[in-house]
């Protein structure tokens, strides 16, 4: 695939980075991380509130982006936020394609899709809830459970994605050791869920 047409298309980014994904179903895998600014959902515990902002955050080309991506050997790559589908993504997908990347998505779905993404990680938050069409075609729901309520909150959205979609529970991190017995619990008596813990932030890498 070509993309000479695609490097001169700039995204905000905030940090970049090669790790480990932490969450979901491909956690443990090797992964690189591009994530862009800008956010209009406003989640109160939010860890990576600096991203919000899209202006406080240079712009980097999809040549810049995948050349340093594609150094790395893996090639899984996450683009989160922020909010990415807050962004058209299809020159970063066709450009992390044209490197042999697999594109990943962490989005909230209150924004359309763009691109070809290889894998849908829709996280839904009350904050502004995601569309109805960003359900339909995600590949995994990853729901944090921040207080008891969120339980209810999970399974409104697990009724709308699709019969193929994982299902996650993730506990918020600040009351993970409240909030991880309630969903140890839960998923005992509801098995079609799955845990999904920040394995990255246990073990202490980005």
């Amino acid at each position: 695939m070509e993309v000479k047409n695609l490097k001169d298309t700039a995204y905000p980014v905030m940090e970049h980075f090669y790790t480990l994904q932490g969450e979901g179903l491909h956690t443990g895998k090797a992964a690189y991380f591009v994530r862009l600014g800008g956010c209009d959902v406003g989640c109160v515990w939010c860890d990576v509130k600096d991203s919000w902002d899209a202006d406080k955050h240079p712009k980097m080309t999809v040549e810049e982006i995948t050349s340093i991506a594609a150094k790395n050997p893996g090639r899984i790559a996450v683009i989160t936020g922020g909010e990415p589908a807050m962004h058209n993504l299809t020159a970063l997908c066709d450009g992390l394609h044209a490197c042999g990347f697999s594109t990943h998505i962490e989005t909230s779905g209150a924004h359309p899709l763009s691109g070809a993404l290889d894998w849908i990680t829709l996280s839904p938050k009350k904050f502004k809830a995601p569309l109805d069409e960003c359900l339909e075609v995600a590949d995994e729901l990853k729901v944090v459970i921040f207080h008891h309520s969120d339980f209810e909150w999970a399974e409104e959205h697990a009724a709308k994605v699709g019969p193929e979609c994982l299902l996650y529970l993730q506990p918020e991190w600040s009351k993970r050791e409240k909030i991880t017995p309630l969903i140890i619990d839960y998923i005992q008596k509801h098995p079609e869920w799955q845990l999904s813990l920040q394995t990255h932030k246990y073990i202490n890498i980005p």
